[in-house]
């Protein structure tokens, strides 16, 4: 076998190692319904008792449309004081699938009065 040949077997091998190696991880994630059969709704901050979630799980956040939304808020000042700063990334299909990443993820419903009412949900990803 040439030099050239075996080359190309190596790089094909490591590139199926790769792919397989993604593809365990991918499946390694978990779809959590947030609220599980409430949905999003107002006081669902209990909701992550005794949930262990890891960067590249998904969240899904089931609302009613013109209800509700969720805005996905970069810190914990913002969360705490029900904050939607400039530039924040809002979600309003009633069926949000939303990927976790590694450390804090903060959500607010930001409809006016229901972040203060209990419609927060802050997660910390492994």
């Amino acid at each position: 076998m040439g030099q050239g040949k075996g080359s190309a077997i190596a790089i094909t091998l490591l590139l199926c190692l790769f792919l397989i190696q993604s593809e365990m991880a991918h499946a390694r994630a978990r779809v959590y319904t947030v609220g599980d059969a409430k949905g999003w709704t107002f006081n669902v901050n209990s909701w992550t008792k005794g949930k262990i979630f890891r960067a590249g799980d998904i969240l899904v956040f089931k609302y009613p449309q013109m209800a509700h939304n969720v805005v996905m808020l970069k810190n914990k000042v913002a969360y705490n004081w029900c904050l939607k700063p400039r530039g924040s990334k809002v979600y309003q299909t009633g069926k949000d699938r939303i990927t976790l990443v590694k450390g804090y993820n903060y959500f607010i419903c930001g409809f006016p009065g229901h972040c203060k009412a209990g419609m927060k949900i802050a997660i910390k990803a492994l």
